[in-house]
């Protein structure tokens, strides 16, 4: 009897463990991608980040040399008028990295959390800023990374953005299992025609006819 006990607190212990995990946080953008791990050696790397024309350095690794400012990169934002770049020097030769393909061939081999949402941004999700609590964030064991990101799955009527927990293998960047959270944001506009406080309005009713009066009789 004592034994069955024990193994009873045993897993009940551990399922109080892995649910209240404590998820971390990515808190922007700009750290995600300041967290990459190149995949090969290089002299030196800038991540870039133009917003509005002016050409902000996010970060710096390596000893930097002169470059030529870039006029456009991939954009993590969507809706917004900003973009990032990334100036890498391999033998003394720069290079400028502004499309997915080549961030994707940059960052390689999925070294941490932050590369593998990166991956999966790659993949159509988003690392949503506004909802850090439900769409940017992530937990991890010894074998897998479990990332909550978000993914816009309707630009139309209603525009709709949904939320994902992906499970990513740590050793192979490979995602193992996608789950679907559910619609977390709907934005309706006065043109869609299934905006549901629309479909509401009732139809007022008709006016009533009310009775004619007959007119008063003239005293004698």
């Amino acid at each position: 009897m004592k034994k069955i006990t024990t193994l009873t607190f045993l897993f009940f212990f551990l399922g109080i463990s892995v649910f209240s995990q404590e998820k971390k946080k990515f808190s922007n953008i700009d750290t995600v991608l300041g967290k990459i791990v190149p995949n090969g050696k290089v002299d030196f790397w800038v991540l870039v980040n133009n917003k509005y024309g002016k050409n902000r350095e996010v970060k710096v690794s390596g000893t930097k040399q002169d470059y030529l400012p870039q006029f456009v990169g991939f954009n993590f934002r969507p809706g917004e008028e900003s973009f990032y770049y990334i100036v890498s020097s391999v033998g003394g030769k720069i290079s400028y990295l502004t499309d997915l393909k080549e961030l994707k061939e940059f960052i390689g081999k999925v070294d941490n959390a932050e590369e593998a949402a990166l991956s999966a941004v790659l993949d159509g999700y988003l690392i949503d800023e506004q909802f850090v609590d439900i769409a940017a964030n992530y937990y991890d064991d010894k074998t897998n990374y479990y990332l909550d990101l978000g993914k816009i799955t309707s630009k139309e009527c209603p525009y709709q953005k949904t939320h994902f927990t992906l499970t990513v293998n740590k050793s192979t960047g490979v995602v193992s299992n996608v789950k679907d959270n559910g619609t977390y944001i709907e934005v309706y506009t006065k043109n869609c025609t299934n905006n549901p406080r629309l479909l509401k309005i009732e139809k007022k009713e008709e006016p009533k006819d009310e009775p004619k009066k007959q007119p008063a009789k003239k005293r004698k």
